[in-house]
């Protein structure tokens, strides 16, 4: 039957069933309707010009659409298996939710992963493991030029703004973060009441666009800046520089997402697409860089202020240390964001090829740190498909001082990676301002989930410590963390990776990084 054929047929029976309810019963307007509805589909489908399956395949073609409008979950839900889905694969999609719900997240016979497998790592335990300690360590965030020290969990959560997040899920991670004692990063969206009215710790984020200390026409605004830093919950100020979810470019805030409230936090226009620049006005080298960071930190009175970046080009990061070095002016924490991404919606192109994952990015940062003498000064944190107990005992090793966690946060409040968080759609409440969608989530269930999920996960990497025979983060290092090589050889990551001695660049340093390090410019960004 031609596609023509069919939708006159549809068309005839449409018509017979509207002549009988008319002539015979009201009855057959239940036995018309459909008929009339498909019809007309069928005839819009053929005029139309915009998609050539329906103009083919008038009616059956919207069967391809919908399909392709499922196929992200019964992917998720019908083929994948426990261990290779992405973002995040089953078996840690359910570890969080099962932490988070205060259920045990332990699993019967044996692990499903292929250990066979070349690039599979493991953690080396001890002969002569130790009692796991009953209160869980912390790092003190602070070096010689900070007047308020804070004292960072290991696990804290990650930077996520309000506007990308609903309010409901704002205020559940920060009811979290304050009912577990750990950090709620802002993210660079300003901060808003539901990151203030809990009481939680706040690390604020100051990205490219400076939302919430910004004058009209997008500059720094000191004033609207101090004025906010010295809110008693803002412990940390951080400079974003870059994001793994797409480091080059600025972050994008649809118009739909920009109701009064998020225009009013973030001083921007109501229902317009916000836009961050890709770079920041206040500074252009690496010496301005590291110069306004000591102005931020007299600005906040003394608080612990520190950069987020993305790695990329080693030459561009020695340059920043170089510019410390010349200026005796240190962050006190570097936040380095692994290329893996995060919840932020990116361009495919950036997501897929853009800077260092964190393993790399990690190792390059702590190294080149170490090397210029820097890294007793300055704290690292890692964030990048952070989720796991063993994945803050892996970063521990590479050189991290702390994690921050946000899709696994996200998945605490009831995320289940939907994967729409950019279309305002968001099925469970957690990324969209939709007032009947955000209404869904729970403040008081979720953040209840948000401290259990924390505390166990940290709970789970001292145990893991304990078993590795380690009484304190600062004893874990890189001999301590293998990969499979090939199917009769284990590396450590010691041995994997060119590691630095403190100080070694300012006498020469190796080849490779000796090169890099005589590239760096202090007084420039180029590669």
């Amino acid at each position: 039957m031609t596609r023509f054929a069919m939708v006159a047929l549809l068309t005839a029976c449409a018509a017979g069933g509207v002549l009988l309810a008319l002539l015979a019963s009201p009855w057959w307007w239940f036995a018309a309707a459909p008929f009339v509805a498909v019809a007309l589909t069928g005839v819009y489908d053929l005029v139309q010009r915009r998609h050539s399956v329906l103009r083919n395949y008038p009616v059956l073609g919207h069967l391809r659409f919908l399909m392709e409008a499922l196929r992200p979950e019964l992917q998720q839900y019908f083929v994948e298996r426990n261990y290779d889905g992405r973002p995040f694969d089953r078996d840690t999609r359910s570890i969080v939710y099962e932490r988070a719900k205060g259920v045990s997240a332990e699993e019967p016979f044996g692990s499903e992963r292929d250990m066979d497998q070349r690039g599979y790592e493991l953690l080396v335990p001890s002969m002569a493991p130790l009692e796991v300690p009953e209160e869980p360590p912390r790092v003190r965030i602070g070096g010689p030029d900070c007047g308020e020290p804070y004292d960072m969990a290991l696990l804290n959560v990650s930077a996520m703004s309000f506007g990308s997040l609903s309010a409901n899920a704002v205020l559940a991670l920060n009811t979290g973060a304050a009912r577990g004692g750990f950090a709620h990063d802002t993210g660079e969206g300003g901060l808003s009441e539901y990151h203030l009215r809990p009481g939680g710790d706040l690390v604020w984020e100051i990205g490219t666009g400076y939302f919430g200390c910004r004058t009209r026409d997008g500059d720094f605004d000191e004033k609207k800046f101090a004025e906010k830093a010295a809110h008693p919950a803002v412990r940390c100020v951080s400079l974003k520089l870059s994001q793994g979810a797409k480091p080059g470019i600025g972050g994008v805030l649809p118009g739909s997402k920009v109701n009064a409230e998020i225009a009013s936090v973030r001083g921007v226009p109501e229902g317009e697409t916000v836009v961050s620049p890709p770079y920041h006005r206040v500074f252009s080298t690496p010496r301005e860089l590291v110069l306004f960071l000591a102005r931020l930190r007299e600005l906040t009175g003394g608080k612990p202020v520190g950069f987020k970046l993305c790695p990329g080009s080693r030459t561009q990061f020695l340059a920043v240390c170089k510019a410390m070095v010349a200026e005796g002016i240190t962050p006190d924490f570097i936040v380095v964001d692994g290329a893996e991404g995060g919840t932020g919606a990116a361009p495919l192109e950036f997501a897929d090829h853009l800077g260092m994952p964190l393993t790399e990015g990690l190792i390059a940062v702590h190294s080149a740190l170490t090397g210029a003498g820097l890294r007793e000064r300055i704290r690292i944190g890692a964030s990048g498909k952070v989720a796991t107990g063993s994945d803050i005992v892996k970063r521990l090793a590479m050189g991290a001082d702390y994690t921050n966690a946000a899709r696994a946060m996200m998945f605490a409040v009831g995320c289940i990676q939907a994967q729409r968080c950019h279309t305002n759609r968001c099925p469970t409440g957690v990324t969209t301002q939709d007032p009947r969608r955000a209404r869904a989530l729970d403040v008081v269930d979720k953040s209840a989930r948000v401290t259990r999920y924390q505390q166990a996960t940290v709970k789970s990497a001292l145990r893991i410590m304990a078993a590795m025979g380690v009484r304190d983060p600062s004893q874990l290092g890189p001999h301590l963390l293998r990969r499979r090589e090939d199917h009769g050889r284990f590396r450590s990551y010691a041995e994997l990776y060119e590691w630095l001695s403190p100080g070694e660049l300012l006498a020469g340093g190796p080849e490779g990084w000796a090169a890099d390090w005589r590239a760096a410019d202090p007084d420039s960004f180029a590669s």
